[in-house]
C-alpha cells in the first residue's frame, strides 16, 4: 500500500500525543524528532525533511496549539497542512490550448514507463470527450513503436509512426500536422529515453520542443526509486524545463519520499499517480487527499469517485432497491464482487477508509485472490441455490467446496458473513436506517 511505512510511524507518534491534555514545548520538540526521523527513514530528501519539521515547529509552539482544548488535534491538523503544501496544496492540471491541439510531450529515462502513461492519460482524456493521438518518437529502444500500438489499439487511441524514420523531429512534426487534419485535439509525443541523463538525450529533447513547442513536458518517474527519482526530475528541470512530473508505481512505494520531494526540489508538480498495472490505474494527484491518507485520515472523495467510474449506475439503483426490500442474494453480491475488483486492490481501498486500524487489519487476508475464492463458491452454486442460500445443507456444501477448490469451513463463512449482512441491513431498514441504507447501496460490500 501507498506511504504504508511512513503512514505507520506518523500514526504511532499521534497516538502518543492523543494522550496528553496538554502539550509543553519539549512535548512538541520530542514529537518533531519522530516525524524527522519517520521522514528521513521513508528517504525524503533532507532538506525537504529540515523545512517541513521547521515550519510545522513553528506553527505547533505558537498559540494555537498551547492554548487549544485539544493539542493533539491542532498538532495533526498543521502537519496534514504543510504536507499538503509540500505536495502543491491543490491538484494541478494539464493546461488545454485554447487552439487544439494540445501537445503533450512525455519525457524520462529508459524503463521509466514513459509509452505505458502515455497512453493511460490518453484514455482518461478519451473518456472526458477529447479525440487524443499517440505520437510514435522512440526510434532506438526495440519494439518501442510495437508497444505504443499495442497499448493504443487496447485504449482505443490511434497511433502515428512513420516507418522506418529515424528522426523524431520529423515524427513529432508530422504527428501535429495529422492531428489537425484528422481533428484530434490532443498528441502525445512518446519520446525516447537512456538509462541516465546525457547530452544526446537532453539535445533530441530539446530539438523536439522547438520544433513542435508543446503546451506541457510531463517527466515520468518511477516512485520506488526514491531520491534517485527527485535527482533525475531536477536533472530534467534544469536542462529541459519540465511542467509536471507523472509518478509511476506509487500503489507499490510503502515509504513515499520521493512523492514528498519532488515538488519542493523541483517546484514543479505531480500531475499524475500510476497506482497499478492496468491501463485504467491512473489518478490525478491531489495533494490534500494524498495527505489526508498518509495521516491515516483516509480518502473518501478518491473512494466515491472510483465507485462512481466502475460501477454502473443502473446496476447500483437496482442494488440499492433490493437491500432496502432486503432481497439482495449471492447473484447480487457476485456481481458486486465483479464490479469491485475493477475499483483496485482491497489494500488500496481499505486505506481510502477513515478510521481504519490497519494493524488491526495486519492478520487479515487483503489481497484480491480473497474475491476469487469467494466468486470461485458463488459460481459453483445453482442459480437457486444463490438466490435460496438457506437451502443450502451439509451435502450441497461438499459440492460447493468440491467444484471451488475451497473446504467446507470456507462456504459456512461465507454463508455465515452473508447471513450477517443481510440480517444488519434488515436492521437499518427502519425509519432510522433508511437513510444510511441508500448511501450503503452506492458502495461495494467486501467481505
Amino acid at each position: 500500500m501507498a506511504f504504508e511505512s511512513l503512514s505507520d510511524k506518523l500514526q504511532a507518534v499521534f497516538k502518543k500525543l492523543r494522550g496528553k491534555g496538554k502539550l509543553s514545548e519539549a512535548d512538541i520538540k520530542e514529537v518533531m524528532r519522530e516525524i524527522r526521523l519517520a521522514l528521513l527513514e521513508a528517504d525524503v530528501n533532507y532538506k525537504v525533511v529540515r523545512d517541513f519539521v521547521k515550519s510545522v515547529s513553528e506553527r505547533a509552539v505558537g498559540a494555537e496549539v498551547m492554548e487549544s482544548l485539544t493539542p493533539a488535534q491542532q498538532v495533526i491538523k498543521i502537519v496534514n497542512e504543510e504536507m499538503t503544501a509540500l505536495m502543491g496544496s491543490s491538484q494541478s492540471k494539464i493546461e488545454i490550448a485554447s487552439k487544439p491541439p494540445t501537445i503533450i510531450m512525455m519525457v524520462g529515462l529508459q524503463g521509466a514507463g514513459k509509452t505505458t502513461q502515455a497512453a493511460k492519460i490518453a484514455l482518461n482524456f478519451k473518456n472526458q470527450g477529447k479525440r487524443p493521438l499517440l505520437a510514435a518518437c522512440d526510434v532506438y529502444r526495440p519494439a518501442a513503436i510495437k508497444q505504443l500500438e499495442v497499448v493504443g489499439s487496447q485504449v482505443g487511441v490511434p497511433v502515428f509512426k512513420i516507418e522506418g524514420s529515424k528522426e523524431p523531429v520529423k515524427i513529432a512534426r508530422a504527428a501535429v500536422e495529422q492531428a489537425k487534419r484528422n481533428g484530434n485535439d490532443m498528441v502525445f509525443i512518446d519520446t525516447a529515453g537512456r538509462l541516465h541523463i546525457d547530452e544526446t538525450l537532453m539535445d533530441e529533447l530539446k530539438n523536439i520542443k522547438a520544433e513542435v513547442e508543446p503546451h506541457e513536458i510531463l517527466l515520468v518517474v518511477d516512485a520506488m526509486t526514491g531520491q534517485d527519482a527527485v535527482n533525475v526530475a531536477e536533472g530534467f528541470n534544469n536542462a529541459l524545463g519540465i511542467d509536471g512530473v507523472v509518478m509511476t508505481k506509487l500503489d507499490g512505494d510503502t515509504r513515499g519520499g520521493a512523492a514528498l520531494s519532488v515538488r519542493a526540489v523541483t517546484q514543479k508538480p505531480i500531475k499524475f499517480v500510476g497506482m497499478g498495472e492496468k491501463l485504467t490505474d491512473i489518478e490525478p494527484f491531489y495533494p490534500d487527499r494524498m495527505a489526508s491518507r498518509i495521516l491515516g485520515m483516509g480518502d473518501v472523495l478518491s473512494l466515491i469517485e472510483k465507485a462512481q467510474k466502475n460501477f454502473d449506475e443502473k446496476k447500483l439503483a437496482e442494488m440499492d432497491k433490493k437491500l432496502r426490500e432486503n432481497k439482495f442474494d449471492l447473484e447480487d453480491f457476485f456481481e458486486n464482487i465483479q464490479q469491485m475488483k475493477q475499483m483496485g486492490s482491497l489494500s488500496d481501498i481499505i486505506g481510502m477508509m477513515p478510521g481504519v486500524n490497519k494493524k488491526a487489519l495486519a492478520g487479515a487476508n487483503l489481497d484480491d485472490k480473497q474475491l476469487d475464492r469467494i466468486a470461485a463458491m458463488i459460481q459453483s452454486m445453482t442459480p437457486y441455490e444463490r438466490q435460496n442460500p438457506e437451502i443450502i445443507n451439509s451435502s450441497r456444501k461438499r459440492r460447493i467446496a468440491q467444484g471451488s477448490g475451497t473446504k467446507i469451513e470456507d462456504i459456512n463463512r461465507l454463508l455465515r458473513q452473508f447471513d450477517q449482512m443481510k440480517r444488519m441491513v434488515k436492521q437499518m431498514s427502519g425509519k432510522q436506517g433508511k437513510k444510511k441504507l441508500r448511501g450503503m447501496g452506492r458502495m461495494p460490500f467486501p467481505m
